[in-house]
């Protein structure tokens, strides 16, 4: 199950938002060595803002093993601010139903069949919230060797836009994936899930209601 949280709504689910961060610090500064900002093992960036939403995977301890960011094109993105150059097959996009996913991490150190499903859920999550909020499309500047197996191997709709070009050694595209209840319904196909996966905001019981 994945937590869809904002800084808005972060107090209903715990450390969710926090723990992001600490695997994205695991991922991206220890073992990728990006040099991005980062205190107390916590990786953040300038995109980290109130309009981003975090879709978190968090095993049983409540330790993130999981997480994909999306923020709408409409307001300062990624790719349109460091890597606009990159997008040669497609209009740059600066619309409310494009948006634009990033910081896209699995714990490494999850075993094989974990890791698995956590991909499968991070990206049937990602098309289940676009459907959500009415997006009909998710720009992404990804690694090739992650296209073919987590994009082309679900069957997405996924385009290549941009690219492939080096970025620190590594050959990476910019892709648009489409975002509808066909795409959901065949990638929920290729990975099996049946259900929802998304848990939102009004999900939750705030802790005081509980109590």
């Amino acid at each position: 199950m994945l937590d869809c949280v904002t800084w808005a709504t972060a107090h209903l689910f715990g450390s969710a938002l926090a723990e992001q961060h600490r695997l994205r610090y695991r991922v991206f500064v220890q073992r990728a060595g990006w040099n991005v900002p980062h205190i107390n093992e916590m990786e953040w960036d300038q995109y980290d803002t109130p309009a981003a939403h975090y879709l978190v995977w968090r095993d049983p301890e409540g330790v993130a093993r999981g997480v994909v960011r999306t923020s709408p094109t409409d307001i300062p993105y990624m790719i349109a601010d460091i890597w606009p150059e990159l997008v040669t097959e497609a209009p740059l996009a600066h619309a409310a139903d494009v948006w634009e996913c990033t910081r896209l991490a699995v714990d490494p150190t999850a075993p094989p069949a974990l890791r698995r499903e956590i991909r499968n859920e991070l990206v049937v999550g990602m098309i289940e919230f676009g459907v959500a909020r009415g997006i009909r499309e998710f720009l992404h500047l990804t690694p090739m060797a992650f296209v073919r197996s987590i994009f082309w191997g679900n069957d997405f709709t996924t385009r290549l836009i941009g690219g492939p070009a080096p970025i620190d050694g590594i050959a990476c595209g910019v892709c648009a994936t489409e975002s509808s209840e066909a795409a959901l319904a065949t990638v929920r196909a290729a990975t099996g899930i049946t259900g929802p996966v998304v848990r939102w905001p009004h999900d939750v019981v705030p802790a005081t209601e509980a109590a």
